[in-house]
């Protein structure tokens, strides 16, 4: 149990964060690991939307907004925050290192994983169960996403640095409209984004994540739709097919209509082409114990 005065400190805490707005953290207090320079663009973040004491579960998300790993789409960030917090859930947008400022992999997977591993060393701080700490991302953020979910650790236990003691091992993860396969299927700005103009056969197979899910990579949530041209919806159909052999629990809902990138859902353009992912989701976080009964 909580000491009472920790208990104290942690609610100014929550309530300071709440006051102030949501400032982002920077995931090293020096130069992070791989650093190209000091500018806005080599500095990975973490920005925390709290959940209001009064709805919050304990539960959180690391949020990876999309972008072909060239450029972070805000409407995938804050926005998915925000929903998040209505549900009770904190939602952390990450502002992880990208190809387009001559960053290749594994800058982008140290990132998350760090980012993983501050919300639970910060559990107490931000009043966050570190056992209810997911992960979730968006088209190239969903590749990300499904990155940390098939090659994570479990931490540094002899790390001076108490966040390197964590595990980067997600709670359970939300895919909406992923790249997931570097291969035939994938987007091909993204693998060259994130992996250069001429990968090794072994690389893109080691990121190809709908190849690497075992019986510990965590419960997952995947949306697509058909009219997706961007992404081919191959992506999230295999990566489901793959849970399901590993016998990893998930639930897969592939709409009809839609365009690529719609975040929330809808899309401005056609009113018609709209699904409301946002209520299966938030069906599903609830039997996972993260959102509000």
């Amino acid at each position: 149990m909580k000491h009472p005065i920790g208990l104290l400190t942690a609610l100014l805490s929550t309530f300071q964060v709440l006051a102030q707005g949501p400032q982002p953290v920077r995931l090293w207090s020096a130069a992070a690991p791989g650093a190209l320079g000091c500018d806005d663009k080599d500095v990975p973040t973490l920005t925390p939307f709290l959940a209001k004491p009064e709805l919050a579960t304990g539960a959180a998300l690391v949020i990876c907004p999309g972008g072909g790993y060239s450029r972070l789409a805000g409407h995938e960030g804050k926005d998915y925050a925000l929903w998040l917090n209505s549900q009770g859930i904190s939602g952390f947008v990450l502002k992880y290192r990208l190809g387009s400022a001559g960053y290749r992999h594994p800058v982008m997977l140290g990132d998350a994983a760090r980012a993983l591993r501050m919300v639970r060393a910060r559990a107490d701080e931000w009043m966050i169960d570190p056992k209810r700490v997911g992960i979730m991302g968006s088209s190239a953020g969903g590749h990300l996403a499904s990155t940390l979910l098939t090659h994570f650790d479990a931490g540094d236990a002899s790390a001076t640095d108490v966040i390197e003691r964590q595990s980067s091992r997600p709670d359970l993860g939300i895919l909406c409209y992923a790249v997931i396969s570097l291969g035939p299927d994938g987007h091909p700005g993204s693998r060259t984004n994130l992996l250069g103009n001429d990968p090794s056969p072994e690389l893109v197979k080691l990121l190809s994540n709908e190849l690497q899910i075992t019986p510990q990579t965590p419960p997952c949530f995947l949306w697509h739709t058909w009219e997706d041209r961007a992404v081919k919806v191959e992506n999230s159909l295999q990566f489901a097919t793959a849970l399901r052999r590993a016998g990893v629990r998930f639930e897969l809902h592939i709409y009809e209509k839609g365009r690529h990138g719609l975040g929330l859902g809808g899309d401005p353009a056609d009113p018609a082409k709209c699904m409301d992912w946002t209520r299966d989701c938030a069906s599903w976080l609830k039997l996972a114990g993260f959102g509000r009964k």
